[in-house]
């Protein structure tokens, strides 16, 4: 029975209850809400198997001229562990099927509210959302109703639960609520460059109060709490909240006050972009009849900011735009900014199998599920995301303001190729190589140890947030281009094009020949097999040299080989098996890892890179100049004897 608090009682007709009620107060925006769906919102409370209440449950509370608040009660859920609930590099990733089993997504928020300091918490402000994949909204729903009965003062969601990564993290950083709160942290929904759908992946990962990836002792002990998690916190009475709709919603509970704000995540991420970049300079060139752009977002999250910034501040042609209306299942495609699966974009820059008489836009770009991911393409040229940051980095301080006093240092991901290190050698910049992980460059920036990093997956960024973030890439690549054509835009002069660009680079510091080949859903066993007689090869680099001879004996010889190991400058933490290394004499690297980034099975990926110094022998084609070493790397690895693969799954 149903106990109303004296205040709730009114002359009402026996035996009337008024149902809990929000208060609702709309945002007023420069951008236009969606409209919203009419809904009546009615709450029974009904009695639960294997829950203990801890709070008594109110009614409807009016206070004469004051709001009507939905007030909620407190259930603590009884729940056995998962098998399998280990974070990887970015969060857990599993199929959305694994994710909708009862209790399997509670368990690892609750490991998560568990494993965080009080302070994050209780009275806390937390951000949820992601790139708005399939089974999203439900898992919005299920947090917030879960950081209500943990404690949480309020929960800040992207409208329609759109937040790139990128913004997630300015929004941590940058946001201040209207009562002067910032948030403590953010539990990001995403799966990045995993295909989205009712049968595809799902993903959940946790980043800090400095807006960065959770660390591993953090990581690691949401993990431990998920073997051992008995019973989970959650205010099932909550009603869900309309996330269509800009506003927030009120209401109140055992602990006080809590909050619901909807808001469009965009406006915060542009103003944090107008500080680093110059967009009057980037117009120009958007808007000069000699200069053509594309952007694919691949129907990810990106998609949310595209028009946005790029139609409407910076003045490109809406046609510039390919596939920016977000969808749950991208479209049915797989959301990852690469050669093979951004196909409309490649055959557009002039790139793909089919021959058009269609002159191919001057730069194109693309972005992956969640928006920390880019692709760089120019007129029938693709930009290595190698290349990429090590040329970002060598024009950033001429190129774009936010960089204009210096660089305090550059770092790059141990898979990705070595011209970022020739780059730093060349300015006198500090220069650090770490782990596969965002949460290693957060640590240096952090620090004030570096400014640009970058990683061969795509990923490239700087010390504005503590996330890769693929339309600030792109940004940086408008500005590189805006400079080097400020003379150009009009009369007759020719444009500075994206290839011109890259091959004086090439010219100037020598060019990394570099390719990744990866194994998708391998044998688990078998994989591991694999790397540890990659390993065991290691103790004897005669006996390996002697079979690369005996294979290519146009190839340099091994000098050194490891596993790598990282010990953080910061805080002096050791990361340990981060990928196994074979060093040669000329300055080549083969590296092989496994991937955390997959749902099932096991990914091995192997990164194959040349260098050449010789300016007059930079031009060759890709693939002929890695030949050899593709080789040396699948007899080393013995790839088909151990995956029974003949091939790799994607070549990026």
């Amino acid at each position: 029975m149903k106990h109303l608090h004296p205040s709730s009682v009114r002359s009402l007709p026996s035996p009337a209850i008024i149902s809990p009620r929000p208060r609702r107060h709309r945002h007023h925006t420069a951008t236009p809400s969606l409209p919203s769906r009419s809904r009546s919102i009615h709450h029974h409370h009904r009695p639960l198997r294997a829950t203990t209440p801890l709070a008594s449950r109110g009614d409807r509370r009016r206070d004469v001229g004051g709001p009507i608040m939905g007030l909620f009660t407190v259930t603590k859920k009884a729940t056995t562990p998962f098998e399998g609930q280990k974070p990887g590099t970015s969060g857990l990733r599993k199929k959305v099927t694994v994710f909708q089993q009862p209790h399997y997504l509670q368990n690892f928020v609750q490991s998560t509210f568990n494993a965080l300091p009080a302070e994050d918490v209780k009275g806390a402000t937390i951000v949820v959302s992601g790139d708005g994949r399939y089974f999203s909204k439900d898992a919005v729903q299920i947090i917030t109703k879960m950081a209500a009965a943990n404690g949480a003062r309020r929960v800040w969601v992207g409208l329609n639960s759109l937040m790139s990564t990128p913004a997630v993290s300015a929004v941590i950083r940058e946001r201040v609520g209207a009562d002067g709160s910032k948030a403590t942290g953010a539990f990001i929904l995403t799966a990045s460059h995993n295909p989205g759908g009712p049968t595809e992946d799902f993903g959940i990962k946790y980043n800090m109060g400095n807006g960065g990836p959770a660390p591993e002792s953090v990581t690691d002990k949401i993990f431990s709490n998920t073997t051992t998690i008995s019973e989970y916190l959650i205010a099932e009475d909550l009603p869900d909240v309309d996330i269509s709709v800009a506003g927030v919603t009120s209401f109140s509970g055992p602990e006080g006050p809590f909050d619901v704000d909807v808001f469009d995540s965009s406006v915060d991420y542009i103003k944090l972009m107008k500080t680093i970049f110059d967009f009057e300079a980037i117009k120009k060139l958007l808007t000069s009849p000699k200069f053509t752009f594309c952007y694919d977002a691949l129907h990810g999250v990106a998609g949310a900011y595209a028009k946005h910034i790029f139609v409407e501040e910076l003045g490109a042609d809406e046609s510039s735009l390919l596939n920016c209306v977000p969808k749950e299942d991208f479209g049915g495609g797989h959301p990852d900014p690469n050669l093979t699966y951004a196909k409309e974009l490649v055959e557009r820059m002039g790139l793909g199998k089919s021959s058009s008489n269609v002159e191919p836009p001057e730069f194109g770009a693309a972005a992956d599920g969640d928006a920390d991911r880019n692709m760089i393409l120019g007129k029938r040229f693709f930009v290595t995301p190698s290349d990429s940051v090590a040329i970002i980095a060598a024009n950033a301080v001429q190129s774009i303001p936010y960089f204009a006093s210096g660089l305090k240092g550059v770092a790059r991901s141990m898979p990705t190729s070595a011209a970022l290190d020739v780059v730093a050698k060349n300015l006198n910049l500090k220069f650090f190589e770490v782990p596969t992980g965002w949460k290693f460059f957060g640590n240096l920036m952090d620090a004030g140890m570096c400014s640009i990093c970058g990683e061969e997956s795509f990923g490239t960024g700087s010390d504005h947030i503590r996330e890769k973030d693929g339309i600030w890439a792109v940004l940086a690549w408008l500005s590189i281009l805006a400079f080097k054509n400020k003379d150009n835009l009009e009369g007759d002069n020719k444009l500075v094009s994206v290839e011109d660009i890259v091959r004086q680079h090439w010219a100037t510091y020598g060019r990394h020949y570099y390719t990744r080949y990866d194994y998708e859903n391998v044998d688990a066993g078998a994989a591991k097999e694999l790397m540890a007689n990659l390993v065991s090869m290691q103790s004897s680099l005669s006996d390996v040299n002697k079979l690369i001879k005996e294979n290519r004996s146009d190839v340099s010889e091994v000098v050194a080989a490891d596993e790598f190991e990282y010990k953080d400058p910061v805080d002096g933490s050791v990361s340990k098996h981060q990928g196994i290394r074979y060093l040669f004499g000329d300055g080549s690297r083969l590296v092989f890892r496994l991937s955390g980034t997959g749902s099932v099975g096991a990914t091995i990926r192997v990164y194959i890179e040349q260098y050449e110094k010789d300016s007059s022998k930079t031009g060759r084609d890709s693939q002929d100049a890695l030949a050899p070493l593709v080789d040396v790397a699948l007899k080393l690895s013995k790839m088909q004897e151990y995956t029974g693969r003949s091939a790799p799954t994607v070549i990026t």
